[in-house]
């Protein structure tokens, strides 16, 4: 995937465009396959199914850690991934451990520039490829204006990994549908996370929506025409937001903290044109937590999904609503994301056959991240939750149920749930 030099005439990381290197793309894939078990191919192809036995599997799972994309003490940093696969090991969660029930996959594709411009412009995807030669000889550059959204030499290459170890997990999801009637959940463990990054840029330390991208390629290469994508990250999801706003077929739902970063998502905001109501944003009160969420997947979740009959399930699933995570103030539990997990598989196989991939996307206290996503894999084979073990109830204080009730009476009001 080495493409030519392409003369844009865009701003990215102060106006400097340079081609990027072959040794520098050469050195990513070097450092990534020796880090990393995961295979990739140079060439960018649909994965076709090995004999992975994803007919007994109930979770497939991939893995892109982006580790040459980091910067020390900076919250998104090359740690969040490695720590999650460290705690799936150490709690048995693994296919070493489970045989076929929990698959890694070995083999998926690299996202194409065609895949990434089904979202985002070209000038961008291609400003950023250029971009990489001044980070290379500073370390690492800012790529947006606000300034939380850094790029390192490799950020280009292994944004493109993290896009592409998504779409193969569509494919198998998709695939295994069509033979079996519960077919595996699939989760992206992957970085940089992609919900704020708007079609013109990143944003907010996502560089490719990730989501987005999945959502057009379920569309078109498999034919699912109607994706209800849930996002349950503490920050409102922008960019996927902005990409899907006008259109009727993508049903965007976003729950998240009212005032947080980046300051969108408000309750009114539904969509425009053909595309009105197919958005549901849901901004709720700091300090909401396991009782606010529980009841709005019942009143809220589950019956605009059911309205809108998704071919297939997508989820931005961050992690950073948890109690103990730094940069946001809800009060979500390790229980919580179970719930959420568990929830949304059964909504999955109730309205679409199954077919639902989660994708990772906040979560910077590592070990409230590692502990929800393996209780999230608990979930999805339906053993029980290691919240009580996990979580310390301590730190919770009582929710603010009065405006979480006139949130969701409203939200049900504007939506005619």
């Amino acid at each position: 995937m080495e493409h030519q030099a392409v003369l844009r005439h865009s701003f990215l990381g102060g106006g400097v465009w340079f081609s990027l290197r072959p040794r520098v793309l050469s050195f990513v894939r070097s450092r990534f396959l020796r880090k990393h078990s995961t295979s990739v191919k140079n060439r960018p192809k649909i994965s076709t199914l090995c004999s992975l036995n994803e007919s007994r599997a109930k979770v497939i799972y991939s893995v892109a850690p982006a580790m040459g994309h980091n910067k020390e003490a900076h919250p998104e940093c090359s740690s969040r991934v490695p720590a999650i696969v460290s705690a799936l090991e150490k709690m048995e969660l693994t296919p070493k451990f489970r045989g076929s029930e929990i698959i890694q996959l070995q083999d998926f594709r690299i996202a194409t520039v065609e895949d990434i411009a089904s979202v985002h412009s070209r000038s961008y995807v291609f400003g950023l490829e250029k971009a990489m030669e001044q980070a290379s000889e500073q370390g690492f550059i800012h790529i947006d204006g606000s300034g939380p959204t850094y790029a390192t030499a490799t950020t280009y290459q292994e944004s493109l990994i993290a896009a592409g170890a998504g779409l193969s997990l569509v494919d198998h999801v998709v695939a295994e549908s069509k033979i079996s009637q519960s077919p595996p959940i699939g989760f992206a463990l992957i970085r940089p996370p992609g919900h704020h990054a708007v079609p013109k840029g990143p944003m907010g330390f996502c560089v490719f929506g990730n989501v987005a991208i999945a959502a057009r390629y379920a569309q078109r290469v498999h034919g699912l025409k109607r994706v209800f994508i849930i996002d349950f990250d503490v920050h409102h999801g922008n960019g996927t937001n902005d990409a899907f706003y006008d259109d009727p077929d993508i049903f965007f739902l976003s729950t998240h903290q009212e005032g947080s970063y980046p300051g969108t998502g408000k309750i009114d905001n539904i969509g425009c044109g053909i595309g009105e109501g197919a958005t549901l944003n849901l901004p709720l009160a700091g300090g909401s937590g396991d009782i606010a969420m529980r009841t709005v997947f019942d009143e809220v979740i589950v019956p605009s999904a059911q309205r809108f009959k998704p071919d297939i399930i997508l989820v931005s699933a961050g992690y950073d609503g948890h109690v103990l995570d730094p940069l946001a103030n809800f009060q979500f539990t390790t229980g919580t994301y179970y719930m959420l997990a568990s929830n949304i598989k059964q909504l999955a196989t109730d309205l679409c056959g199954g077919r639902c991939v989660f994708f990772l996307e906040g979560g910077y206290n590592l070990e409230s991240l590692s502990n929800s996503v393996a209780d999230s894999f608990r979930a999805f084979i339906g053993e029980p939750s290691m919240a009580a073990k996990l979580d310390d109830l301590g730190y919770l204080y009582d929710e603010p149920s009065i405006k979480v009730k006139q949130a969701i009476q409203k939200i049900k009001h504007l939506h005619s749930l």
